[in-house]
């Protein structure tokens, strides 16, 4: 039996959500309380993490694609690092991945990661090991007290998807929806606060699917949760994503005009302008419903951003239903947006569906509506020009005295000045580019 030394030094490489961020976070705190240390900048480590995401396609040969580069790296320096796959595609695929890369020691699904330390000392023995068990939330009693962090911080409250969206395997590498126990939540938030954060954005496949009990033993939903959480001394802002419109309340809607904490920016995806495509994606709402409830948001809080996802060429789409996608898009006014091409995903319903779109219809789409996008973007900015508002500072910038940090719209926005990492600033806006604003220091707002 071959016997690895521990390994000293990790990297984790993260791909795709939010979610995958906070996971890639989590994995790095556990790693650290095993003593083993974060990889220096440019050096290679004893230990790599491909914490993997399974949305776009190709996503597998990516990773096999990384997995090479490792082997090669190591073999240039003399060393063999020791590979764990971890997230989505290590869920999916994770059977196969041990089978075509002899070079992984450890596959680990996204509920199995607090497995690492016993799947580690295993490698250390020669043993290649596979965990893609979905526990639910098991993971989260299992992992190490955050520590130090930066000012703004991710929190994730639920996990999992019941949705079933004809094009997503969300639900088969994440499982069904669980929340997370209320006390751990305010409990962990606290601990945010006490290692820095300032901002907690509350993070779900279906955020405002989350549910639970206060510490009263009423039952609430997500706005409970960012109501108890507003109360916390030291947390200046909440955000929260990825939300679904199903599960939006009347209290959510009622929280953003209610909450001075919670951030006027909403990431609510649509996915499409036609009925008949959002339909055949199962997404369990019409573009008329979507837009009405963009309406009741605005009228809670009038200067709200508004932010969602858009797939182009899913199976069948006409150029009429195309069409209506840029329809809604002019009707919404988006702060930013995302938009991908349809990616058939092995396992959908829809991977197997008739009138799959042509690669070049699909990129003249992609062109066209980003194009509306990034319009909108360009006029959502320069309209901030004149607004006075108050930026978290995240980090320096380029420039000798230069910081950069977030308006409470998710801008990002740059200043010169004396101040530190974390400080919210109130500034003037005074200049917009398509990306990001110019801004002028007026004070800085008191913790």
């Amino acid at each position: 039996m071959r016997i690895t030394p521990p390994p000293r030094t990790f990297r984790v490489k993260s791909f795709g959500c939010q979610m995958n961020v906070y996971d890639g976070e989590r994995m790095g705190e556990l790693l650290s309380a095993q003593g083993i240390a974060p990889a220096p900048e440019g050096e290679d480590a004893d230990l790599v993490v491909l914490n993997t995401c399974h949305i776009r396609e190709k996503a597998s040969e990516k990773v096999y694609s990384d997995i090479g580069r490792i082997v090669k790296s190591g073999e240039q320096a003399g060393r063999k690092p020791l590979i764990a796959v971890a997230g989505c595609v290590a869920q999916a695929e994770g059977e196969e991945i041990m089978a075509r890369a002899p070079a992984v020691s450890m596959v680990v699904g996204p509920q199995a990661y607090h497995h690492l330390p016993e799947m580690l000392a295993k490698a250390a023995r020669g043993e290649r090991t596979t965990d893609t068990d979905m526990p639910a939330i098991a993971k989260f009693d299992s992992l190490p007290a955050r520590r130090r962090i930066g000012p703004s911080a991710f929190l994730t409250v639920q996990e999992g998807c019941d949705k079933f969206c004809t094009y997503c395997v969300v639900p088969y590498t994440r499982g069904a929806e669980i929340s997370r126990p209320f006390n751990d939540l305010t409990a962990e938030a606290e601990r945010l606060v006490e290692a820095g954060a300032r901002e907690i954005t509350l993070l779900g496949q279906n955020v405002n699917a989350w549910s639970g009990t206060d510490d009263k033993g009423r039952a609430i939903g997500l706005d409970g949760l960012i109501r108890a959480l507003a109360e916390l001394p030291g947390l200046a802002r909440i955000r929260y994503t990825t939300s679904h419109p199903s599960d939006v309340t009347d209290g959510l809607i009622a929280a953003h005009g209610e909450v001075e904490k919670l951030m006027p920016f909403l990431h609510l995806p649509v996915q499409s302008g036609s009925d008949r495509v959002l339909k055949a994606m199962n997404r369990s709402h019409t573009a008329g419903e979507y837009l009405r409830l963009l309406d009741r948001f605005r009228a809670a809080r009038p200067d709200i951003a508004i932010s969602g996802d858009f797939i182009v060429g899913f199976p069948g789409e006409t150029d009429a239903e195309f069409e209506d996608t840029l329809r809604l898009v002019d009707a919404v006014g988006y702060a930013q947006c995302f938009s991908f091409k349809y990616s058939p995903r092995p396992g959908t319903p829809a991977a197997t569906m008739e009138g799959q779109v042509a690669p070049e219809i699909m990129d003249e789409r992609l062109q066209r509506l980003q194009a509306a996008l990034n319009r909108d973007q360009a006029a959502f900015n320069a309209a901030s020009v004149g607004r006075r508002c108050a930026v978290l500072v995240e980090r320096k910038g380029k420039k000798a005295g230069q910081w950069l940090g977030k308006s409470p719209w998710l801008q990002s926005v740059w200043f010169e000045g004396d101040h530190a990492i974390g400080d919210l600033v109130e500034v003037d806006l005074v200049e917009a580019g398509p990306n990001s604003l110019a801004a002028r220091v007026v004070e800085r707002v008191a913790a």
